[in-house]
């Protein structure tokens, strides 16, 4: 190992000395290389004073040295390290530790360590490894690290590649859907543009319109004012002429002048409140669940609007909006009878109590009665201003209540033929009315999206019922007549307990509007007809105050515009848009 000494001479320049220390193996080995000395300093040291000291020997070479050469920068001393070359059999060894060859490493050492011993290998054999081996081993571990670098390299490359066509691919998505909206949001703004153009177009026209609308109604309620005041007068007039006859006046001839007959008009009377025999009755709950669609028939040509179940008889009358309606019989499906004089569309229709007759409701403002034994219209209603779209019979038969879109709901004396009560008080179309069982209460459900009870005798509501999210369609008493179901244009249905004046029950049959609702005569099973071409039958759960659905049934290719069960609870009859007639049993 060699090893560089400070030494200082004189004090003022440093020399630095070489140490070598040498192996015990190495000392053999070791070969002295001759220092050449200068001629020059030489001559000048044989020639010179023999006398001179050391110290001006020392001046004189350094003055020697400083001649001969440019001044140079004074070099640091580095350590100087010998590299033993690699032996054979190192070499053997490193290669095959390497390549996890170890038997192989343990054959050669027992082997090579006795040919060693017997002498059998010379100095040749057992020398040292040439530098282009060791260099080639060099090389070759090089290039297995590069070209595990470079297939690193690849795999990063290939999901940076990979990424890169994701990302974009997500751009020109993203491009073609900003695009899209920039297209759609320029065309919105040209339609509210145009629409706003075309609502200013015809704001004048509304505001004269809605001027128009309200010196009419002004119009309307000052000549029903003089038209009461007129007839109260014609009454007086009326009572002091029944006077006059009734006093015995005689004529210029002498002869008596008997007074004329008297007509007697007949006014139906509201009864009083009676007990519901089917508040203890024990009716069977249908199984619905196992219910599937048993006939369909072709009934109109148009859409059927309502149906209603004969009381007695297995008898449906339908109506629709070809401006007729007619009675099949069931399961058959047989025609029985049609009737025809409205001028419009009909939207409702219902069975009498007795099965005698039946009463219609139509676009064309009127309400009709038709008498099954005279085969004719007995009477037209017509005091509304607006389509009718409900009628419901009272359980007595000589009452009838009809829904419109004028606001209003009307009760009318069959036996007097007229109008009996107006009842007011939505502000919106009435869709839906009927009345609860053995009373004299009736149910009406608005566009306003109330369900409303009013007292026929009072003419006075008696409980609104708040909850509904948009237009009651539809609403329904059970047959004991303690619950409501009531639908509406969200397909939300909801049950009201009338005794709690409150909600007991809601449930979703949308998203589509719920056009008709039915309760089964145990009041245990609801069908709700919507939009959609389903019918969805729910189960009550009166003590959780929960419906659950048992099933949808589908069938109509239309909206189902009406349902209705069998007084016995048997089957199921809907109309719907497809103007079909279909049977569920």
């Amino acid at each position: 190992m060699e090893e560089t000494v400070p030494d200082t001479i004189d004090g003022d320049e440093t020399y630095y000395l070489e140490q070598v220390t040498l192996d015990d193996e190495e000392e053999d080995d070791y070969q002295y290389t001759e220092v050449e000395v200068d001629e020059d300093l030489e001559e000048d040291l044989i020639g010179g004073d023999v006398d001179e000291d050391l110290e001006q020997a020392l001046k004189t070479l350094k003055s020697k040295e400083t001649g001969a050469t440019a001044p140079k920068e004074e070099l640091a001393p580095r350590s100087a390290v010998t590299r033993r070359p690699e032996v054979l059999d190192d070499f053997i060894r490193n290669v095959l530790l390497k390549l996890g060859m170890v038997e192989t490493l343990d054959m050669f050492q027992r082997e090579w360590y006795r040919l060693s011993g017997e002498g059998k290998l010379s100095d040749v054999d057992m020398g040292t490894v040439p530098d282009i081996y060791v260099r080639n081993q060099q090389l070759g571990d090089s290039l297995k690290n590069m070209q595990t670098e470079l297939e690193k390299m690849q795999e990063v490359a290939t999901a940076a590649k990979s990424t890169w066509d994701k990302f974009r691919k997500e751009r020109d998505f993203h491009k073609m859907h900003h695009k899209r909206v920039v297209q759609e949001k320029n065309k919105l703004i040209v339609d509210i543009k145009r629409l706003k153009t075309h609502y200013e177009n015809y704001e004048p026209m509304l505001k004269m319109m809605r001027a128009k609308y309200e010196t009419a109604m002004k119009e309307k309620m000052l000549m029903k004012l003089e038209r009461d005041r007129l007839a109260t007068k014609v009454g007086a007039l009326e009572a002091q002429l029944h006077q006059l006859e009734a006093s015995g006046k005689v004529d210029a001839a002498g002869a008596d002048v008997s007074p004329p007959t008297k007509k007697v008009v007949r006014v139906a009377k509201l009864p009083d409140d009676r007990e519901n025999p089917y508040l203890s009755m024990q009716i069977e709950v249908p199984g619905v669940d196992r219910w599937g669609l048993s006939k369909t028939f072709p009934s109109h040509t148009m859409s059927v609007a309502a149906v209603a179940m004969h009381p007695t008889k297995p008898i449906v009358a339908t109506a629709s909006d070809d401006c007729s309606w007619k009675m099949w019989n069931l399961p058959g499906g047989e025609l029985i009878m049609s009737g025809d004089g409205h001028k419009e569309w009909l939207s409702s229709i219902d069975f009498s109590p007795q099965g005698t007759s039946l009463a219609t409701g139509s676009a064309d403002c009127t309400v009709k009665i038709w008498d099954f034994s005279n085969s004719q219209c007995v009477a037209s209603l017509a005091e509304h201003t607006m389509a009718v779209w409900s009628v419901a019979y009272h359980d007595t038969g000589d009452f009838v209540a009809s829904a419109s879109m004028d606001h209003t709901a009307k009760l009318w004396d069959l036996l007097a033929g007229k109008c009996r009560t107006t009842l007011r008080g939505h502000v919106d179309s009435v869709n839906s009315t009927c009345f609860q069982p053995f009373s004299n209460n009736l149910c009406t459900g608005s566009g306003d999206k109330t369900v409303s009870l009013w007292d026929c005798r009072s003419g006075l509501c008696v409980q609104s019922l708040y909850g509904h999210k948009n237009a009651v369609n539809s609403v329904a008493f059970t047959l004991q007549g303690h619950q409501i179901a009531s639908g509406d244009a969200d397909g939300v249905v909801r049950v009201w307990d009338v005794r709690m004046v409150q909600e007991v029950s809601c449930v979703s049959a949308g998203p589509h509007p719920c056009n008709s609702v039915a309760f089964d005569p145990s009041g245990q099973r609801l069908a709700a007809g919507s939009d959609d071409g389903q019918v969805r039958v729910f189960a009550l759960d009166a003590s959780k105050g929960e419906m659950a659905l048992l099933q949808p049934m589908q069938g109509h290719s239309d909206a189902v515009q009406c349902c209705a069960f069998d007084r016995k609870g048997k089957f199921m009859v809907t109309g719907g848009s497809d103007a079909t007639l279909r049977i569920w049993c």
